[in-house]
């Protein structure tokens, strides 16, 4: 389930890390010019939610993943992010840790 809030607040705090206007990120994520700042708008307030696609694209061009804007726990969303940037052999070396440390 996914918490409105949540959603809008990563969002909004991710396109202004990033510098982007929300019409620049509307028309990076795809989205036409002339609907581009409401959309994304609306998407920031929560009136609208994006679908999955559109989540997609828009995650791209901010450079985080999907699951950093659902992500209600604040330490886990900047865990995801951060994990994401690592590299594959990283990735696999944190994974076996993670692993290892649970049994």
């Amino acid at each position: 389930m996914c918490d409105v809030n949540v959603f809008t607040k990563r969002l909004k705090e991710a396109r202004k890390n990033v510098g982007l206007s929300q019409k620049q990120l509307g028309i990076h994520a795809g989205l036409d010019p002339s609907v581009a700042s409401p959309r994304m708008n609306q998407y920031e307030k929560g009136t609208h939610l994006p679908d999955i696609n559109t989540v997609g694209k828009i995650c791209s061009v901010l450079g985080v993943p999907v699951a950093y804007l659902y992500c209600e726990d604040d330490e886990l969303a900047e865990l995801i992010s951060v994990y994401d940037k690592l590299s594959e052999q990283a990735k696999k070396e944190i994974r076996s840790l993670i692993v290892n440390c649970s049994i």
